[in-house]
């Protein structure tokens, strides 16, 4: 089978949304989801999240099919529906990918 994502290459979306009063940033193909009192709050955590996700794999190993999961119905409506014109717009802060290969790169202290 060919996966998409794999240790070294490939790219997890991401949504930042309001509901209520508690603010969601979703890492869709992972299945993480992180929230926060701020949008910026609950990116940073998500990217925190992905980037521990991927160092671990990467440490064990892993398979592809764990940076390849089934995405959750409505967050993948919310994707495909951020762009849309004339539809109804989610109350999306933000959107994109990250990429697989930056995340994992070392950073400079």
């Amino acid at each position: 089978m060919r996966y998409k994502n794999t240790l070294q290459n490939g790219s997890v979306r991401y949504l930042v949304f309001k509901e209520d009063d508690c603010w969601y940033a979703v890492g869709l193909e992972f299945n993480i989801v992180e929230t926060g009192d701020t949008p910026q709050e609950a990116m940073l955590l998500l990217f925190e999240a992905l980037t521990g996700y991927l160092e671990s794999a990467k440490k064990f190993k892993a398979r592809p099919n764990i940076l390849n999961q089934k995405t959750d119905p409505e967050y993948e409506r919310m994707w495909e529906n951020r762009t849309k014109v004339g539809k109804k717009k989610e109350p999306i802060f933000s959107s994109g990918l990250l990429n697989i290969a930056t995340a994992l790169q070392p950073t400079l202290a």
